[in-house]
């Protein structure tokens, strides 16, 4: 009788546990709303986030080499084994859905300076006849195109699988993942960076025709063919091939237009499921069943893009995705518990040209996919996510944890005498590959900070958050090398990004200011010269004086009314502003010349101090 008692009130308590999470859902609890009408969206940045490019896409490249001439990149995912950083990512030769397509891979020791990619899963020629049930055309001289949501898994054994998809579009608008295409296949990442073969883990059953790879099952290799059951039976991972997936697959357990898995587990085991366009729900059983049917999370702001979600190293929570109707800008919001999320910070908020058109080609950096839980645990400590430009190249981020955006203590940083690797932690980083940002040595040994500059499209930009100052004065130490081409913009701007002084070392050899409408020279200068500067100003009254190598350049105006400085910004290029909320959707054409470099401009910077009075 007790025991029968004892097993009533256990299962009392678990139908009541059951019942009250049964509804809970993550939300955005903050009062911070993007502005659209900026690249950044006027968003406060998470201090310390380095933004790199993987991959810079070239038509115009000499080799040829369709890792680098394919200009539709798109859908990263992320590894870290092995003590390396692994990136996939699907290509397409122009556009989206338009074959031939393959999915390559890129690695890292360090998540700064990656490999040149290399193909993973080359493309896959589909036989002349093949149908679609879906589709009343049939093929000829077509390949599949590529379409996965997931890209790797580390099994228990610590192997290493890497996964794709092979999908089939028979034009334009047809969806490769439809349920009524290939297959999915699977092949391992070995320690020594070899590959081992290609399998079929999962066809689908409509898939008639003999296929190019044999299934895993018939691999010789026990352990990969027991890593392959292994993902097979885990519920959670085969989630995210819902849309890829036979409609009726039982190895799916929730079915239906639900994009894009991203999930997490809570302290209390639940684990929060994220979907496209904000939607979520929660398993209490690892995946197995879902608590509700999957609603829009209340206060979040996402358009149909990814959204991923994960527990980070300091046992809080951050989601990282576009809190707009648009894929800008990139931002990341922290929640205490997994469920509540209170705040909105900036990750990336540019918006490079997109060199090349083509189809459902959207602006901006989009598609973030971090590393899945069990998919490996950096030593930084960081939280890093990849994800596309335009879906033209590839980029990275890592955002320091715990997870601030509010700087205690003003800069005093002198680059020659901060500790090894520690240079630049408390500053922002957008590095593009023909753009780089970085610590080197000058010619006389000391460390500083470099910002280099060949791209026509894009440029280097490195920004440190100070505390809001309104009497403020700032002293700096810029080296230029060249004065007849380059630019460097010197800003100080509010904790939304407006800049209210533009200080210029132009292409002319003129050091200016940004004068209202109008630009002031100041004085000329050489390069290979160090130019100490001084700032001092007063938001309050507007005013600020400049001094250069203790020559007083006389007193001007704010071009813009800032309440307080919040940030002090060096960038090799002019302010964008396009794309905007008004842009065309698709962009068809390429732009001229898309594929020229510039002459390389070179810009050193030996110290930054502020000080507030």
């Amino acid at each position: 009788m007790q025991d029968t008692k004892l097993k009533i009130t256990t299962l009392v308590a678990v139908l009541c546990m059951q019942l009250s999470h049964a509804q809970d859902t993550i939300r955005y609890t903050g009062k911070t709303l993007v502005n659209v009408d900026y690249h950044h969206g006027a968003l406060t940045p998470a201090i310390g986030a380095h933004s790199y490019q993987t991959l810079r896409v070239n038509r115009d490249d000499p080799g040829k080499d369709t890792a680098i001439t394919w200009t539709y990149n798109h859908a990263p995912n992320l590894a870290y084994w092995n003590d390396t950083y692994y990136l996939n990512y699907l290509s397409n030769p122009v556009g989206e859905h338009i074959p031939p397509g393959q999915t390559l891979l890129q690695m890292s020791k360090d998540g700064r300076s990656w490999s040149k990619p290399v193909t993973l899963f080359p493309p896959y020629k589909i036989p002349d006849g093949t149908t679609k049930k879906t589709h009343s055309g049939t093929t000829r001289d077509l390949y599949a195109v590529m379409h996965q949501r997931m890209g790797f898994y580390v099994s228990k054994s610590k192997k290493l699988l890497t996964l794709a998809y092979y999908g089939i579009a028979l034009d334009a608008k047809d969806d490769p993942n439809d349920g009524n295409g290939i297959g999915r296949v699977v092949r391992e990442i070995k320690k020594d960076g070899s590959f081992g073969p290609i399998y079929f883990i999962r066809p689908n059953a409509s898939w008639k025709q003999k296929s190019d790879y044999p299934l895993f099952s018939e691999s010789k290799d026990k352990e990969f063919v027991k890593a392959c059951e292994e993902l097979l039976a885990n519920k959670l991972v085969t989630q995210q091939w819902v849309e890829e997936a036979d409609r009726d697959d039982p190895l799916i357990s929730l079915k239906g237009e639900y994009k894009a898995l991203s999930a997490y587990h809570l302290q209390d085991g639940r684990v929060v499921g994220l979907w496209k366009n904000a939607l979520t729900s929660m398993s209490a059983d690892n995946g197995a069943t879902w608590l509700y049917k999957p609603k829009r999370a209340p206060g979040f702001v996402n358009s149909n893009a990814k959204i991923w979600g994960q527990k980070t190293s300091d046992g809080k929570y951050a989601t990282v995705y576009n809190p707009s109707e648009f894929r800008w800008p990139l931002a990341v919001s922290v929640s205490d518990d997994g469920i509540n999320y209170k705040n909105l910070l900036l990750v990336n908020g540019e918006i490079t040209s997109m060199r090349y058109g083509g189809n459902y080609k959207s602006y901006g950096p989009q598609y973030p996919r971090g590393i899945s839980e069990g998919d490996g645990t950096p030593p930084d400590g960081k939280l890093w996510v990849s994800y596309s430009m335009n879906k033209e190249d590839i980029w990275i981020s890592s955002i320091p944890v715990p997870i601030r955006s509010v700087a205690e203590k003003h800069a005093t940083d002198r680059f020659h005498e901060l500790p090894e690797g520690k240079e630049l932690s408390e500053w922002n980083i957008y590095s593009p590959l023909w753009a780089a940002v970085g610590i080197e040595k000058g010619q006389d040994g000391a460390k500083l900070l470099a910002l280099k500059d060949s791209d026509p499209f894009d440029y280097a930009k490195a920004e440190r958050v100070i505390p809001a100052t309104k009497k403020l004065v700032a002293e700096i130490s810029v080296e230029p090398k060249q004065n007849d081409h380059g630019l460097l913009d010197i800003e100080l701007q509010d904790a939304k990004g407006t800049p209210g002084i533009r200080l210029s070392f132009d292409s002319t050899g003129n050091f200016r200011a940004k004068a209202g409408y109008r630009n002031k020279d100041l004085m000329t200068y050489k390069p290979g010269e160090k130019y100490e500067i001084k700032i001092q100003l007063n938001t309050e009254t507007r005013l600020y004086s400049v001094t250069v190598n203790g020559r007083n350049l006389g007193n001007n105006i704010l071009f813009a009314p800032l309440e307080s400085v919040s940030r002090i910004t060096f960038r090799t290029g002019d302010t964008r502003r396009f794309p905007n909320a008004d842009t065309p959707t698709d962009q068809m054409y390429d732009l001229p010349n898309a594929g020229r470099k510039d002459r390389e401009a070179v810009y050193h910077v030996r110290y930054l101090i502020s000080k507030g009075n």
